[in-house]
């Protein structure tokens, strides 16, 4: 792979690293690592490891990371379907690893297909609050909306916005915002080699210019206090400290923030960055130092103080502290975009989920659209005119005299309270009928089930739905692209 590395690119690499040089050409004749992602919505690492066929080593920068062997195939296992865990490079996972996102905080991820760091923020906010995941490519929102279903994340809404246009809808919104810029790539050349063919010195100057624009957008949406994390899969000086230096100097509200460490981080270039000591609180991870591709991360702070007041509460001047007491005393009914008939038939699908998980307890929160029923994060009125591709959890639609539950509710954390359901082992062979679309035949057990919508799982985790009749199980599985 040596030989196919550009010249420019070369030169310049010789003149950042240094005595490192050597070494870092060394890398790129060893295999990438390959790791997943445990998600922390559905599962911890104790448990899958006990249950996964495949050994997983723990990444030792990154909570809930593991390496995986080239010889697997996680992808092939009813865990991923299950949306268990999600497979990403292990650098790729640093960023928001390293972005303190907590439950009920508002978060705009703003180039964010295809998912892997969406997903990881879902985690965190354990479907509390609320998560924007955008990108500008109306191709790439379909993958990230997959990943992000198959996740179980249901509080987000998915957009297809350029990053001008969010920054009108939504002046100083987000706590926390994460920006993982579109970049010359030359952090994933070992990875992916056909990405060297589009390089060239000119792509990674049309790269630092569109990240300027994109980061000062993000800096409009962020609230007094919040964070926000840049970064790239980029060695390039230009696009790494330079964009970080347009940031302190265009906006000097912004402020480099410290990044929890590890021993094989180096820090950014001071001499990229105007000799600003600032720099040093910037991240490089080179692949001849660490497990992982080549990465840079930057954590801003933006001065002031961050409310802890959310949207939906906002005009009332209530704290987070007051919030449960005041959904207590509102009124947890279905809203007028049901009619009667509908509310009959949505009420009797709720009684078939076990209260415990709360589900039932969010009926202010459901909205019809067109017999389509969402479970938002925030009110709907609360929301600015947006392309998107998703608002909230799709939880399924109303049909004449019944309520069909969708797969995306199947693979939400509420789905597993689906009442009607079967388990199957994970090496079960049913389960490769069920994921081709085909019939299944029911043990002796398993046929005491009523006729009708059956949650399908593999061990305790759901898959997705089956429809129930004269002792088989019709799939209805979707394979979300």
């Amino acid at each position: 792979m040596r030989s196919e590395l550009p010249v420019k690119f070369l030169e310049r690499l010789k003149e950042q690293l240094g005595d490192e040089f050597e070494d870092f050409l060394a890398s790129y004749d060893r295999q990438p690592k390959r790791g997943i992602r445990i998600n922390t919505l559905k599962t911890d690492s104790y448990d899958l490891k006990g249950q996964a066929p495949f050994d997983m080593e723990p990444v030792p920068w990154v909570k809930n990371g593991f390496f995986v062997s080239e010889d697997d195939d996680p992808a092939g296992h009813a865990f991923y379907r299950a949306g268990l865990y999600y497979i990403q490079e292990p650098s790729a996972m640093t960023p928001a690893d390293r972005l303190p996102v907590s439950p009920h905080d508002k978060v705009l991820d703003l180039c964010a297909a295809p998912g892997g760091k969406a997903t990881a923020i879902a985690a965190k906010l354990q479907n509390t609050g609320l998560l924007v995941a955008n990108d500008a490519s109306a191709s790439r929102c379909r993958a990230l909306l997959h990943n992000l279903e198959l996740a179980g994340a249901g509080n987000i809404i998915v957009t297809n916005e350029l990053p001008q246009e969010l920054e009108k809808k939504f002046p100083a919104y987000f706590d926390k915002i994460m920006v993982d810029a579109p970049c010359s790539g030359e952090g994933m050349f070992r990875k992916e080699p056909e990405v060297i063919n589009t390089w060239s010195p000119e792509r990674v100057g049309y790269f630092a210019k569109q990240q300027r624009s994109i980061l000062k957008s993000a800096v409009a949406m962020l609230k007094d206090g919040g964070f926000l994390m840049y970064s790239t899969c980029t060695f390039s000086p230009e696009e790494d400290e330079g964009s970080v230096s347009f940031v302190l100097e265009e906006y000097p509200e912004m402020e480099l923030v410290e990044i929890e460490g590890y021993e094989s981080f180096s820090a950014g270039a001071l001499e990229a960055g105007n000799s600003d000591e600032r720099f040093r609180k910037t991240v490089r991870i080179w692949p001849h130092k660490m497990d992982g591709e080549g990465h840079f991360m930057a954590l801003f702070r933006k001065k002031g103080v961050l409310s802890e007041e959310n949207a939906e509460y906002e005009s009332a001047g209530v704290k987070r502290a007051d919030k449960k007491a005041l959904r207590k005393k509102q009124k947890n009914i279905l809203n007028n975009t049901f009619n009667a008939e509908e509310k009959r038939i949505f009420e009797d699908f709720l009684q078939r989920i076990d209260s415990y998980i709360g589900f039932s307890d969010k009926k202010d929160m459901f909205e019809n659209k067109n017999g389509k029923v969402y479970l938002m994060p925030v009110k709907e009125k609360e929301l600015p005119r947006l392309k998107f591709l998703r608002s909230g959890l799709y939880v399924g639609e109303l049909k004449k005299n019944r309520f069909e539950p969708s797969q995306a509710f199947a693979l939400s954390v509420y789905g597993a309270g689906y009442k009607n359901s079967i388990s199957l082992e994970p090496d079960d062979a049913r389960l490769g009928g069920y994921f081709r679309g085909e019939s299944l035949t029911l043990s002796e057990e398993e046929q005491k089930l009523p006729d009708g919508i059956i949650l399908v799982k593999a061990g305790k985790y759901a898959l997705g739905f089956g429809k129930k009749t004269k002792g088989l199980l019709k799939s209805r599985y979707i394979f979300l692209k």
